[in-house]
């Protein structure tokens, strides 16, 4: 746990240093850690050394680390592709969604709604030229957020984006958040920006991200899983 905490304090000066760079208060950013492929037991760690937001990639990881933690104050945040199918699951055990990123997802996560819940929301943008990866097309953004503050389960938070690989990041974090300054435009409370992973984190805070999920230089290496 020692090496756990100090992986943590190195990656929260490292935000302190990069928001005060360029003027920002560090207090206006999350910091999401990734446990993707870790026990359960990791996130009680983390617990303990005073995070409170924690993302999963995959459903069914959600799902069972959700079953075996319940922790004060601790949000999951689901990062990863989402099947219409797993919509179900993700709402029951997500605290936020970061990647809804067609109309479809929107309706399936409304449809499966408890009364009167309200599921916090991000729009998943494609950066990249590649239409397989995924995220939405920037000029079918406007239209997936309009759909979206149609469906009263669903709270718009913001936007989300991945930089393209092999590229210099900070263009694309810069171009995610002028689209995210057009979503406000429609929905002034779309304030979250979720950018930046371990290698691009000062990028996406210069450009403006709120939110940043980290995984391994937290974490330590994934598990052998086989």
């Amino acid at each position: 746990m020692a090496d756990l905490a100090a992986r943590l304090s190195a990656i929260d000066e490292e935000i302190a240093d990069a928001a005060r760079a360029v003027g920002r208060n560090v207090d206006e950013i999350t910091r999401i850690v990734v446990t993707k492929f870790h026990p359960a037991s990791l996130v009680r760690d983390l617990y303990a050394l005073g995070v409170r937001d924690v993302g999963e990639n995959r459903q069914q990881e959600l799902t069972a680390k959700r079953a075996e933690i319940s922790l004060d104050g601790l949000r999951w945040h689901f990062i990863g592709q989402a099947q219409t199918k797993k919509a179900g699951a993700i709402r029951r055990d997500a605290d936020a969604v970061h990647s809804v990123d067609r109309i479809k997802l929107a309706d399936a996560l409304h449809r499966v709604a408890e009364p009167d819940a309200r599921l916090d929301v991000l729009v998943q943008v494609n950066l990249t030229d590649d239409q397989g990866r995924g995220g939405a097309e920037p000029s079918e953004v406007s239209h997936l957020v309009e759909h979206i503050l149609g469906l009263p389960s669903l709270r718009l938070r913001g936007i989300m984006g991945v930089a393209p690989l092999g590229e210099e990041p900070r263009p694309a974090f810069e171009r995610l958040h002028r689209i995210g300054a057009e979503i406000r435009a429609l929905e002034p409370g779309a304030t979250w920006m979720s950018a930046g992973m371990t290698g691009d984190f000062a990028d996406a805070i210069a450009a403006g991200a709120t939110h940043l999920r980290i995984g391994s230089a937290i974490t330590g290496p994934r598990p052998d899983r086989g």
